[in-house]
């Protein structure tokens, strides 16, 4: 099951379950679709992964299987793929 983590780790915007503009990889790196696209080309600094839309988890099953609230940030500043 997806983490579903709080914020961008690139610019720290935070992104709710329900965000449009959350970010993801295999690995379940987080970044803004703004981060992921100018800053990132796309791809994962941390892996090296492509980055596609996080899904959205219904709100119904928020209750039951709540997003992280745990943040990750890279150290600034954020840069492309290694």
């Amino acid at each position: 099951m997806l983490k579903l983590k709080p914020n961008c780790e690139c610019c720290d915007r935070d992104l709710p379950p329900d965000s449009n503009e959350a970010m993801i990889c295999s690995f379940e790196c987080t970044f803004c679709a703004s981060c992921a696209t100018t800053v990132l080309g796309g791809i994962c600094p941390n892996c090296g992964g492509n980055l596609v839309p996080r899904p959205i988890r219904p709100t119904v099953l928020l209750q039951k299987y709540p997003a992280s609230s745990e943040r990750h940030l890279r150290p600034q500043p954020c840069t492309g793929p290694r």
